[in-house]
């Protein structure tokens, strides 16, 4: 072999080298740029879940504030609308208390003339009284008027009865009961609008 042909190889060698070298470059680069473009695009889907996880809570969290707004304004109306009943309720029941109260002095007019009457022996009379007595205590019952009860020998209530005097009790049995009832009392539905006037033993 001569100088020209060991020269030759040698180029051919390091052509071969080189180009072998080039190839194995070329591979590392695209396997770089390959594993880099992997990880930019896991980054940006990391990111994209990220906001739309971020995004969902967000409505998650505003669905739940308005929700309670809503929970919170149906009771406030639901407490409106039986505060309001109540108070018509009420209303309707006192409606006529000022008249009512204003024609008691009158029923106790009538109670004390069927009394006297009585004493007359006048049946006639007595009836006719009696009538319009009826009459006219029907009336005022109708309209929500109640007489409240309460008789001689029942225990004091100063809750329902309005003590104006105290007498000396005819028995230990009656100290602190009702001896005499000397005004009718009236309660309007569950409110009394004249408390009944007694008289008490002591």
């Amino acid at each position: 072999m001569n100088l020209k042909d060991i020269f030759k190889n040698k180029n051919t060698m390091s052509t071969e080298k080189t180009d072998k070298e080039i190839l194995e470059n070329e591979m590392n680069l695209n396997t770089e740029a390959t594993a880099t473009d992997e990880t930019v695009l896991g980054n940006e889907n990391e990111g994209v879940e990220e906001d739309a996880l971020s995004t969902e809570q967000k409505l998650e969290l505003e669905l739940s504030s308005e929700k309670d707004k809503f929970l919170r304004l149906f009771a406030e109306f639901e407490n409106y609308k039986k505060r309001t009943s109540k108070e018509r309720m009420d209303l309707f029941k006192t409606a006529n208390q000022e008249v009512l109260q204003a024609m008691l002095p009158v029923l106790d007019d009538f109670d004390r003339a069927l009394v006297e009457i009585g004493k007359s022996q006048d049946d006639a009379l007595l009836q006719g009284v009696s009538l319009i007595h009826e009459k006219f205590k029907s009336t005022l019952f109708s309209k929500g008027l109640e007489e409240v009860e309460v008789r001689a020998g029942d225990a004091f209530n100063a809750d329902y009865a309005e003590a104006i005097t105290q007498i000396p009790a005819a028995s230990d049995a009656m100290k602190g009961k009702i001896v005499d009832v000397l005004e009718k009392g009236y309660k309007l539905g569950d409110k009394i609008i004249r408390f009944p006037k007694v008289v008490i033993g002591n």
